[in-house]
């Protein structure tokens, strides 16, 4: 048996995506339910990637020193 389908295989793929992209956009930006600026998703995974970036200039860092040394 056909597992069920709301719409079609590709369009209810779509409209969940949809869905979820709009309910995180509202959350995001709406007057009463809105973050502080510092932890809107958008500023989080700028700092996460900052974080990372600077993790991997270390360890390249210290990976160059050991180099050297040798």
């Amino acid at each position: 048996m056909a597992p069920p389908v709301l719409l079609s295989r590709s369009l209810d793929c779509t409209l969940g995506v949809f869905t979820g992209f709009f309910a995180w956009y509202l959350h995001e930006t709406h007057p009463r339910t809105a973050l502080p600026e510092d932890q809107r998703l958008l500023n989080l995974i700028k700092w996460k990637t900052e974080k990372n970036r600077l993790a991997r200039e270390e360890r390249n860092r210290k990976l160059e020193q050991e180099l050297g040394e040798l």
